[in-house]
Parts: structure tokens; sequence; C-alpha cells
């Protein structure tokens, strides 16, 4: 998840940084990392780990569009994990007595009013950009820009969550990439889509419900989804590196990485059924 501005880190940013990034030099550091024009790409970002930044999210989201060009594609994860069953909540956990009170009064999912939760500032920035899509689903949504937002959104069914037919499997079939802008492989959606695909041991689903709207009217839904893990993303991440000799780049002062997400998908497929052994 990506860290907020406030005034106590923002103060800490700017003492972190030599000098300050702009949508000039976020492009020549996007266009070193590998970033052009044409590509579909996914991005999971930390705003406050590439330094202070003249514009903050607005330039950020502004370099990535500009180098892509509108004949490429800008995905971000926009999730709405507040709007989930409250059985399943650790941060904070809230007492089981009040749990029939939030199914009950949760406000339905719309894609175009539901705030992300936890997600940062260029994700929320993004989020309500000109011309994006958003995807239906009302705890996993994803929003997209460019010329195959349409298709990457569309169709995003309660039970395709993270797995197939999921906005990740659209991206995986165009071929796209991930951006990992200052953050860790935890934040690499993308390795969701890879647990659906992997037959893992002790692989379980689970219960999960939301607020939606059906024909305007607001109901309760519930579905099983599959039960994600994400404690050994770390390590899984540090043997793709290594198998393909990966070198992250700087944009700003933060460690990037751009990577193939089939590649990644289909290495994690089988490290899944491989490590995943005592879970």
């Amino acid at each position: 998840m990506e860290a907020e501005y406030n005034k106590r880190s923002e103060k800490q940013v700017v003492k972190s940084t030599r000098y300050p990034n702009t949508i000039t030099t976020l492009k020549r550091d996007f266009k070193t990392l590998g970033v052009r024009p044409g590509i579909v790409l996914i991005a999971h970002s930390s705003l406050s780990k590439i330094g202070w930044t003249v514009g903050g999210p607005v330039a950020v989201i502004n370099a990535l569009m500009q180098i892509l060009t509108s004949e490429g594609t800008l995905v971000m994860p926009t999730f709405s994990s507040d709007n989930t069953d409250p059985s399943h909540w650790e941060n904070p956990p809230v007492p089981e007595s009040w749990w029939n009170t939030i199914r009950n009064e949760m406000p339905a999912y719309h894609p175009d009013i539901t705030p992300t939760r936890g997600m940062g500032s260029i994700v929320e920035t993004f989020r309500k950009w000109p011309n994006i899509i958003r995807s239906n689903h009302p705890t996993s949504s994803f929003t997209a820009w460019g010329k195959y937002a349409e298709i990457i959104t569309k169709n995003h069914e309660l039970l395709a969550d993270l797995g197939e037919d999921s906005p990740l499997a659209r991206i995986y079939e165009l071929d796209g990439y991930i951006l990992l802008l200052g953050v860790s492989y935890e934040n690499n959606t993308s390795l969701h889509l890879a647990e659906y695909r992997s037959d893992y041991f002790k692989k379980r689903y689970k219960l999960n419900g939301s607020a939606i709207l059906v024909d305007n009217e607001r109901q309760w839904a519930e579905w099983e989804e599959l039960d994600l893990n994400m404690d050994d993303f770390e390590q899984l991440g540090k043997d793709f590196e290594s198998k393909i000799n990966y070198v992250p780049v700087k944009v700003g002062i933060a460690d990037a990485r751009l990577l193939s997400q089939r590649e990644l998908v289909d290495f994690a497929i089988e490290w899944f059924k491989e490590n995943r052994t005592a879970m």
C-alpha cells in the first residue's frame, strides 16, 4: 500500500530528496526503466518512496500517460477493502456485534463514487481521472486508461475477483507489464492470478460479501473466492529476479521494476506448486 503524504511524512520525504522530481525527470527515469509507447502497464506505486515530486500524484500519472500515449494502456488496482465481509477484517478488526450492522448498512459499490481504501494518493487520483474506466467488482476493482481500457475492465463479475476473467487475466492475454515503483512484491497483485491458476498444497476458498447494486437496489451479495496469501511473495520475487538476472532501476530515489506479467505469472504458478508444500 502506498504511503500517504501528510505533514510529518512529507517533511521526511523532503529531507531524503536531493532534487525534486518533475514530469520531465520522471519521464526520463521511466524510459530508462523500459516504459515505452503502446504497452499495457499495471502500476503499483508509493509516492513517498519516489522522493518529493512537483505536482505529486498528478505528475506521476501524467509522466506515465505521456510515455504510453493513447495507443498504450495504464491500469491500477482500485480496491475497496472496507466493502467486504467484516468477519475477515484485521486492520483493524471490529467487534462481532457490529458485523450485521455493517452488512446491512454499508453503501453499495458504485464505480464512480466508491473510494479506494489504503491504496494511496496515486491510485485515488487516478480513480478520478478523466476518461478512465473502472471495473464493476465491489472489492477488487481495477481502473484503466487508454487503448485497451474497456477490454480490461469489462465484465468483472463477483466470482472473477483476481482470477480468470478478471482484469489481471486480460492483462495477461494482452502480454502486459508490471510496474513496481517503490513497492515490494507484496504489492504485486498479478501474483494473485498465479495463485488462482496454480495447484498448491492446502489451496482453499472462503466466503466473502459486499454491498452491491442490483437493478438500482442495494443488496448484500456473497460469493466464494480464493483465500489469498502474500506471505511468500517476497521470496518468490527474489527467486524470479535471480532466475532472469534482473536489476532494479531508480525512478526518483525509489527502486523500480518493470516486469513481464506473463513471464512472472507463469513462473509463479510453478513456484507455488514447488514451495507451498506445508502452509
